[in-house]
């Protein structure tokens, strides 16, 4: 399997040379030449597989240049119960019979979906660092959950040094806690004065400074990197599984989004085959998503229209990785996607697709919805109190806009982002009660903190890395 660049550089890569790079020299995001094709033959032979063989299988389909038995040992190194709370990895849970469902992704060391693939992550770099004598350089930017589950994944891995920029004082007092607690010295958290998408434009700036990229071996764990969005499309085939008896069924999935990752995943387990009817993508206030998935048009925001929400994870106004999915809507074509993210975007800070194009959207299944905070109130507050069952905020967004385009005979699956746990000022909000803490995590807002606060400048991120690494 080879990969090229979404901005029409034709280089085609292997596997293990877009694992370490990120982005793509002219700036792009990677995807394969073409996706895999999956029939029914496959899905019958997958079904009933384990979580770790299923993402072998479907791993080995993208990745040809680690030895197969090396790839098993490290999927199977990374979905464990011990790791992830239960053999299922993901299990999936009914709503009663609204027919909707959730799928728990939020099990692993962090309490977010982040873990399902960072832990896979972790493995690779190390696997592949090793294996050519290099160390690497961490740049990533989160909003909440992405840096918390890097850190943990990344924490002691040998050759590898993670720099994780995150707005500063935007983030729930738990997230804050669970990254700017850890000591490990290789793990150095930047919290940057602005909002997350200052920080994954300088992650951006500096990517793309190929001079300081190369010289310094910056590589990124943010969704923007091929091989996470990769890890992400297994729980979508494993929720498939769960959830229906034969493979002539559909089901549907709603997938809180800001940055479009993980539901980008989504649209190449589709592409691959995978029976998906609808990819409902539900934002919190920062709707530049469901904006475009209702108009044709994308029109990011600026830090002062990026909304602070009781979902913060999905406070992002520029989505990186949505860049994939506008390449395959134009038909590949990398000039037009080079010049809509590149120059149009630049210079008017939106673009609007044509009416053809726009009407298209609707072949690859996508729709969307919106969620405020009262919404994020009230959906916590009635599905606790119809069916027993504790979401978080970015879970309710989703939740909220699952109900609103369920429809009967197709299950609509919901993405369990997060666990309460992480928003606990919310859920009293909602619920009057504290949520439940998984056992070790108490009092973790207590800890001591080391992390250093920036201003949103590139040059300064780039003297900080100099001055660590020399």
């Amino acid at each position: 399997m080879k990969y090229i660049s979404t901005r029409g550089d034709q280089t085609q890569r292997r596997f293990c040379e877009i694992l370490l790079e990120g982005l793509a020299p002219d700036g792009g995001l990677y995807l394969p030449v073409s996706y895999p094709q999956v029939d029914a033959t496959t899905l019958a032979r997958w079904r009933g597989l384990s979580y770790a063989d299923l993402a072998f299988e479907i791993l080995s389909l993208y990745i040809d240049d680690i030895p197969a038995a090396d790839l098993k040992a490290l999927v199977h190194k990374t979905y464990t119960a011990a790791v992830f709370g239960s053999e299922q990895i993901v299990p999936v849970r009914r709503l009663g019979d609204s027919g909707v469902l959730i799928e728990a992704l939020s099990n692993g060391p962090t309490l977010a979906f982040k873990d399902m693939a960072m832990q896979l992550l972790g493995h690779l770099f190390e696997y592949e660092l090793a294996r050519r004598g290099e160390q690497l350089n961490i740049l990533g930017a989160t909003s909440g959950d992405t840096g918390s589950a890097a850190e943990y994944a990344m924490r002691g891995k040998q050759g590898v040094r993670v720099f994780m920029l995150s707005p500063n004082g935007r983030m729930s007092p738990f997230q804050q806690a669970q990254m700017f607690s850890l000591r490990d010295a290789n793990i150095h958290n930047l919290a940057v004065e602005g909002v997350f998408d200052d920080a994954q434009d300088i992650v951006k700036a500096v990517s793309n400074d190929l001079a300081f990229k190369r010289q310094y071996k910056i590589g990124t764990v943010n969704s923007i990197n091929w091989a996470r969005l990769l890890a992400q499309v297994v729980y979508y085939f494993a929720g498939y599984f769960q959830t229906t008896q034969s493979n002539a069924e559909q089901v549907s999935f709603t997938v809180p989004s800001g940055n479009f990752g993980n539901v980008c995943a989504g649209h190449v387990a589709r592409m691959m085959g995978l029976p998906i009817a609808k990819l409902v993508v539900a934002t919190n206030e920062n709707d530049v998503l469901d904006e475009f998935f209702r108009t044709g048009t994308y029109r990011v925001r600026g830090s002062a229209e990026t909304h602070e929400t009781s979902s913060p994870s999905m406070d992002i106004s520029k989505a990186s990785n949505f860049e994939r999915f506008v390449f395959d809507l134009l038909g590949r074509d990398g000039a037009r996607t080079a010049a809509l993210f590149g120059p149009t975007l630049a210079k008017q800070g939106a673009f609007s697709l044509t009416a053809e194009e726009t009407a298209a959207i609707a072949g690859y299944g996508f729709q969307s919805g919106r969620s405020t905070h009262a919404d994020r109130l009230a959906t916590i507050r009635s599905t606790y109190e119809r069916f027993g069952d504790m979401v978080d905020t970015h879970t309710a967004d989703g939740v909220k806009v699952a109900f609103e385009r369920v429809e009967a005979g197709v299950p609509m699956i919901v993405f369990e982002t997060a666990l309460p746990a992480k928003f606990a000022a919310t859920i009293q909000e909602a619920l009057g009660r504290e949520p439940t803490r998984p056992a070790g995590l108490e009092g973790i807002e207590a800890l001591p903190k080391r992390f250093t606060v920036v201003p949103p400048q590139a040059d300064v991120i780039k003297q900080y890395i100099r001055t660590h690494c020399d």
